[in-house]
Formats: C-alpha cells, structure tokens, sequence
C-alpha cells in the first residue's frame, strides 16, 4: 500500500489522503483549505489524476474534509463517493451552499477586475457541478463490512464527532497476510450531544488519527454549560445580546440542544433565539431525519419535545430578516454562521455589535489562525470586518468544552488499541498539538507515534 498525505496533516484543514493498494487507487477525504493562503491552496491542481480514481471515502460533512468534492468531480472523477447516509444528506446542502459562494465570489471578483483589464474569474465550482457529484454516492451504514475487491475490504464505525461521522477500517492484502489500516476520521468526545459516543477499532497494523486538541483537555461539560448560562444571564443584565458565531454542521444542533434543555430545567426563562443561517435550518432538519444517530437521551428528548417548555425559536431565512435583527438591541440569542467569523451573516452582526460593550460574543467553536474569529478570541482590540475597522468591546467568552472534537485523553484512550500497531501517523493538529500527543502517546502508550506532513509519502 502507498499512503501519501496531500493535505490536513501539516494544518487542521484540507484534509485528503491518496492510497494505492492492490491496483486500487482512490483518496480518504477531500477537504476544503480554509484560513491563510486558503485561496491559493483550493485552486491548485490535484497531485493526482482524477479520472484514475476508483473512490473516493468522506468521513464526514465537515467542509475541511468534503469541500473540495465538487472540483475533483469538475476535474474528472466519475468513481463512487462512499460516506454513511447522514453523511450524503449533509454534503447536498452544505456543497450548494459552497458552491453558491464560490460563484459569487468569482462574479465579485470578475467585476472588479474588469476595470483593470483582468480576465473573467472562475469558481472553483459551480452548483452544476454539485449536482453532478450527488449522483456518484454511494452510502454505507456503520458495522458492515464492504468488499471492494481486490483484496481489499472496509467498515465504518461512529466517530461521535457530528451525525454521520464515521472513523475508517480498511483491510488489505499483501504478500505476507491480510493487514488493516484505520482512518480516524475527526474523533468525538464522550457525552456530546445529540449523538453517540464514538467507536473504537479493536486493532490495527497502521493509524492515520486526528489530534486537533492533541495537548489539553477539555473542560467537563457540566462546567462548560454553567459557564454557558452565566455568561448569557449578565448579558441580559447588561441590557445587552448574545451572538454565537457556529458552524452549520453540528456546533449549532448542539447549542440549541443545550438551550432547549436549559429553558426544561429552569435555568433559563423561555428565551427567543434567531438561527440566522438558512444553511443550518436546513442541516437542523436532517438531523432530525436521522434518529438512527442519536443517543438514548436525544432519542427521548424528540420523542417529548413540548413547545411549551422550549427557546422561541426563529429561523432568518432572509437577508432582509437578517439586518432587522439589528433593530433588537437586548435579551436575544443570535447564532449565524461562519463559526470562524470568516463568510456569513455573523460578520454583518459582529460589525454592528462588537463594539457595544453590554453585548457578548460567546466562541463555542475551534478557531483557526488567521481566522476573524481567532484575531477576536486572542484578544485584538480592533478588527477589520467588512472593510471597517471595528472596535471589539463587547464581552468575549470561549467556551472550549463544548467542542465536537475528543481532548487528549479522550485521544489516548481511543489510541490506546493500537499498542501494536506498526505505526500511528499524526494528522490534523497544528504544530504545538501535534507534538504534544505524540509525546503523550509514547509515553503513556507506547506508540511508534510519529507526526505526517503534507506531501509525505509512505509504503506501508
């Protein structure tokens, strides 16, 4: 087997992987670059042919994993696109809805280079080109094993990251026996919302896992949710409102699970909450599709859900009903996409109201360098937002339990399988987290631990 890391080993985003086995060729996710560089990174051509790949395998709908999909079809591939159903649900919103963007972009960008001669710009795809890449899935449900041929077999398992989230068994044959690789996917931690705890492959010859929060733990959750509901109360006090910039795909779903239960418990009085991301109303309604995901308190949680015992819950499905929310200076929870500040809504939201300091900002998401976001929680005192300089007085809270991703001992524990496994390559994490787990995870564990940079190359 050859593995070649292209992208997401070095950084936490663009994540894909190329394997070759057996006559097989075909990628473990094809994820969008996203943060500095980012536009230079997505156009360049792929390492590879498109059109010789057999498959392409996609964990999850995470853009930084999916993104890309849609060009490497423009490109070529007409192979199957393997996920579980939850999955595929996912991608045909969230890829329209980046791929609405990317055209919007290039027609902003053509009009502005019309005046100095420039060529016409190109998306890097189109909603077209979405359309096409639809019909190429092929979805698989979690447990079962798939023979692909070839002496080549594969399973997903629940990563317990966001609904459809699956971690990678593949098994190969070689000159010697039958060896199995595992892709971790992003791992999950114990307890999230909504969905179940993740999954652990019993064993394997060779790992490729995430340690995005490879050096620190998370906060309890109990903890983080008291933090939640304070920092919302002296908000309200302040005469202020709460803006929670979140991504589409699972961080929402999970807060306005979180409120709901707060306002059934008395810890909150029955608030209104604006979804302000047609996107994430319509990832909301696939999550309720998808009670095959859930776990047993969810389950019970949407087979009683009473209204009267709820968030108000509004969904902004307008550009105009977006901006009125403006008009609503105290004692409303807006939620609105990106969940790093970079696109969306929230940046007209963050340019009107981070400089009133009754309000608040809470992060309940990662946030990558370079990002808005980021530049916001590492405490700059103005921002650029939409061309204006804007002054950050509100109040900024990151709440770090709330994340979708497992923290390092969550991390060892799922590694700690793989004690004989040849070896583990470390992906997904920046430099200082990177370094960290593998310290953590040779000493603790014993792993041939070992961090991956993109354009490495191995024969396993």
């Amino acid at each position: 087997m050859k593995l070649k890391f292209i992208g997401g080993a070095s950084t936490v985003t663009g994540s894909c992987f190329y394997v070759e086995v057996n006559k097989l060729k075909f990628l473990v996710e094809c994820g969008l670059h996203q943060g500095i560089d980012s536009v230079e990174a997505n156009k360049r051509p792929f390492p590879f042919d498109p059109a010789a790949l057999d498959f392409i395998f996609v964990t999850h709908a995470h853009i930084d994993h999916s993104g890309l999909l849609p060009k490497v079809c423009k490109d070529g591939f007409k192979g199957k696109i393997i996920s579980t159903p939850a999955t595929r649900d996912l991608l045909d919103p969230m890829l329209h809805d980046s791929a609405g963007i990317q055209q919007s972009d290039a027609e902003w960008a053509t009009r502005r280079g019309m005046r100095s001669g420039r060529p016409p710009a190109l998306p890097l795809y189109t909603i077209s080109d979405v359309d096409g890449m639809m019909g190429l899935f092929d979805v698989r449900e979690y447990g079962k094993i798939i023979h692909l041929g070839k002496g080549v077999k594969f399973r997903f398992l629940d990563a317990g990251h966001i609904l459809g989230s699956a971690s990678l068994e593949i098994w190969f044959q070689d000159s010697e026996r039958e060896k199995k690789i595992v892709f971790s996917g992003d791992i999950g931690k114990k307890g999230n919302p909504i969905i179940k705890d993740p999954s652990v492959p019993m064993t394997a010859d060779y790992v490729v896992m995430e340690a995005t929060y490879g050096g620190r733990t998370h906060r309890a959750i109990g903890e983080s949710i008291a933090e939640f509901v304070a920092a919302i109360k002296t908000t309200f006090k302040r005469g202020g409102n709460v803006y929670i910039p979140s991504f589409a795909v699972g961080r929402t779903q999970d807060i306005l699970y979180i409120l709901n239960n707060l306002v059934r418990e008395g810890r909150l009085y029955k608030i209104d909450v604006y979804l302000d991301s047609p996107l994430a109303e319509q990832v909301t309604k696939i999550y309720v599709a998808h009670p095959e995901c859930f776990d047993e308190e969810a389950r019970r949680f949407f087979t009683t859900r009473a209204s009267d015992h709820s968030i108000r819950l509004h969904f902004v499905k307008t550009a105009e009903e977006s901006m009125r929310l403006n008009k609503l200076k105290s004692g409303n929870i807006v939620i609105a996409g990106s969940g790093m500040c970079d696109g969306g809504r929230i940046k007209h939201h963050l340019k009107h109201n981070l400089w009133r300091q009754e309000c608040s900002v809470i992060f309940v998401g990662y946030q990558a360098g370079g990002a808005l976001g980021r530049k916001i929680v590492d405490g700059a005192k103005t921002v650029n937002v939409l061309g204006e300089e804007i002054s950050v007085n509100a109040h900024v809270c990151t709440i770090n339990g709330f994340s979708a991703h497992a923290g390092s001992d969550e991390l060892l524990e799922w590694a700690s399988v793989f004690k004989d496994a040849a070896r583990v390559y470390v992906v997904h994490a920046e430099e200082s987290s990177a370094e960290a787990f593998i310290g953590l995870a040779k000493e603790r564990l014993g792993l041939n631990a070992v961090r991956a940079h993109d354009g490495d190359e191995v024969e396993l």
